[in-house]
C-alpha cells in the first residue's frame, strides 16, 4: 500500500512523504491515527504543501524542544535493585521507571512512549533514547547497581532511585554498625 505522510513518523518518514507501507500498518495504524493518507492522484497534489507545512511545524517544535534536549541529553539515571548472584534482576527497569526519574531530576515532563529502550533486567551500565521529535533524540544513561553494593558516585550527578521490587533501601540509610557514636574513638594497633 501507497500511502502520503501526513505528518512526522517516527522510523518511517517526514510529512509530505510517499511511502510504500505493509497493508495492516496503513489500514491499522497510519491512517486511523491520521498520520497519512492514501496515496491517490488527488492527494498527490498537495504533497508539496504538506511537505512545506510540515517543515514549519518541525523547525518549530524543535526550537521549542531544543532547551529541553540540551537538559536531558548525557544525563545519569542511577538505579538500585535486587539482584541475584549472576547479576540478573528480580524484576526489572521499565521505560516508566525511566521516565520517572528524568521528571525529578530535570524537572521536565517526559512521556515513558517517548523512551526508546528494552526493559532493564540486569545489573550494568546502558543508554536509552528519548524522542523528543524526528530529529531531536537525546541520549541518557542508566546505571543499575544490585542493593546494598556501594557505587562510588559524583557529587550532583546522580540519584539513587529505588526500583518498583521488593525490599526498597534508600541509598542515604547505613547499617547499624557502621555509625559510630559521636564520643567514640578507633582503637590504636601497635
Amino acid at each position: 500500500m501507497k500511502v502520503l505522510l501526513i505528518k512526522d513518523v517516527y522510523k518511517l518518514g517526514r510529512a509530505g512523504d510517499l511511502k510504500k507501507v505493509a497493508d495492516g500498518y496503513g489500514r491499522n495504524f497510519l491512517l486511523p491515527q491520521r498520520l497519512a493518507v492514501l496515496a491517490t492522484p488527488g492527494a498527490m497534489k498537495t504533497a508539496e504543501k504538506i511537505r512545506s507545512q510540515g517543515e514549519v511545524k518541525r523547525t518549530a517544535l524543535n526550537s521549542e524542544l531544543k532547551d529541553l534536549a540540551d537538559h536531558v541529553n548525557g544525563v545519569m539515571l542511577s538505579f538500585t535493585a535486587k539482584a541475584g548472584e549472576t547479576g540478573k534482576l528480580y524484576g526489572s527497569i521499565t521505560t516508566q521507571d525511566v521516565a520517572t526519574a528524568i521528571q525529578e531530576q530535570t524537572h521536565y515532563e517526559v512521556k515513558r512512549q517517548q523512551i526508546d529502550m528494552q526493559p532493564i533486567r540486569e545489573v550494568g551500565e546502558f543508554k536509552a533514547h528519548v524522542r523528543l521529535t524526528i530529529d531531536l533524540v537525546p541520549e541518557v544513561k542508566i546505571v543499575v547497581h544490585r542493593e546494598g553494593e556501594v557505587e562510588a558516585v559524583a557529587p550532583g550527578k546522580t540519584e539513587e532511585k529505588p526500583s518498583k521490587g521488593r525490599g526498597r533501601k534508600k541509598a542515604e540509610e547505613a547499617p547499624a554498625e557502621e555509625v559510630k557514636s559521636a564520643g567514640e574513638t578507633p582503637a590504636k594497633v601497635e
